[in-house]
């Protein structure tokens, strides 16, 4: 039987190379032919770009459409049973518009909302780096809003100052501690670093700022369909530290650079201790695997650390040390950010990014963008 096994997963290569899908094949023909075991099931399709998605532990769902080339008319939506958006909490905190910037406050509506996460607390948090386009970050708008679910109305606004979202910065994505007094995000902006809250104290604080770890990878170029992206200028995919994975007993943060290849990860009580000084948090930083550009991270409720590769239009899974293709789509453009849903079914959003108008300038934006649901086969 295990020489089946190996004969057909040569095969399955043989196939592979012949059509181009082997090539950078990122794992090995024996992963790929018996574990892509998955296929998406469309749950719902976007008029705007979507990145961020979650699920409450009551079954309710959320996402988010940043300014990246448009002036999205709703920032934070939740999803009715049809798939329909519905501004959320309401439709004053979405109300703010590129061109009604001098008329509203952007200390208290949704700038450029880049992520959503709903914690086992009751809470949504919203994280806005209030920078559309990944430009100029405008003043007053970066933030995190905590909103209370039980009553659909935002509890406690944290506004970030220079020294946190300095301009440059692009506030990405967060993960909450299980006892959820520390928060964790990363900043995929020019200068990329990891920001730190103790929601005991208030204070946020930017870690391993510069460090090779939070940097995007020069020796990378991000490429899809094996060609690579760049912008009508000239310009690649430089993001920085941007996905990002807390294991389930809070113990480490995993993060990676979407342009990069190594996966790193440090111990949180690291990030913890306000006193140890910037070598000290470096020191305690582990490089855990090399696989190539990656966008989301999750740790699922078994402790497996899914994992977007973007250039193969695939979902990676990382299982002990090893990784594996769980499923490779080509309609899967740009998978995005992952969530896991209280019955354990793992959503992925896909956000198109290699069919917006930075890279292909006759597309006003990248349309439709979805929601899919990973099924087992």
């Amino acid at each position: 039987m295990h020489r089946m096994n190996r004969c057909l997963a040569a095969v399955t290569l043989a196939l592979l190379t012949q059509t181009g899908f082997a090539q950078n094949m990122p794992d090995d023909a024996t992963a790929y032919a018996h574990r892509g075991n998955a296929k998406l099931q469309l749950v719902a399709r976007f008029e705007h770009q979507v990145t961020g998605v979650t699920v409450s532990p009551d079954g309710r769902t959320f996402v988010n459409f940043p300014r990246w080339t448009e002036d999205a008319p709703i920032s934070v939506a939740e999803l009715g049973a049809n798939g329909d958006v519905r501004p959320y909490p309401d439709a004053d905190w979405n109300a703010w518009r590129n061109a009604r910037r001098d008329e509203l406050s952007p200390a208290d509506h949704f700038v450029c909302v880049q992520s959503v996460v709903a914690d086992k607390q009751g809470n949504l948090w919203v994280l806005d780096p209030g920078a559309p386009a990944q430009s100029l970050v405008v003043p007053g708008a970066p933030k995190l809003v905590q909103i209370d679910l039980a009553t659909n109305r935002v509890a406690h606004v944290m506004a970030f100052d220079e020294s946190v979202a300095p301009q440059g910065s692009y506030l990405n994505d967060l993960r909450l501690s299980p006892d959820g007094r520390f928060i964790y995000m990363t900043d995929s902006g020019a200068r990329g670093a990891l920001v730190v809250i103790d929601r005991t104290t208030g204070v946020a604080r930017r870690v391993l700022d510069g460090d090779p770890s939070t940097q995007a990878d020069k020796t990378v170029t991000v490429k899809v369909d094996g060609k690579p992206l760049r912008q009508t200028d000239g310009r690649g995919v430089n993001f920085s530290a941007d996905g990002i994975a807390l294991t389930p007993d809070g113990r480490y943060l995993y993060w990676q650079a979407v342009k990069g290849k190594t996966l790193y990860r440090i111990p949180t009580d690291a990030l913890q201790n306000a006193q140890l000084s910037a070598q000290q948090v470096s020191a305690r930083v582990e490089t855990v695997g090399i696989d190539g550009p990656a966008d989301g991270l999750l740790f699922d409720e078994r402790g497996r650390l899914y994992v977007s590769s973007v250039e193969h239009h695939a979902v990676r899974v990382r299982d002990g040390d090893r990784y594996f293709t769980l499923l490779r789509d080509p309609q899967l453009r740009w998978p995005d950010t992952f969530t896991q849903g209280p019955d354990g079914t793992v959503y992925v959003t896909d956000s198109r990014i290699p069919d917006m108008s930075w890279f292909k300038p006759d597309d006003p934006i990248a349309l439709p963008t979805s929601l899919y649901a990973i099924r087992r086969r």
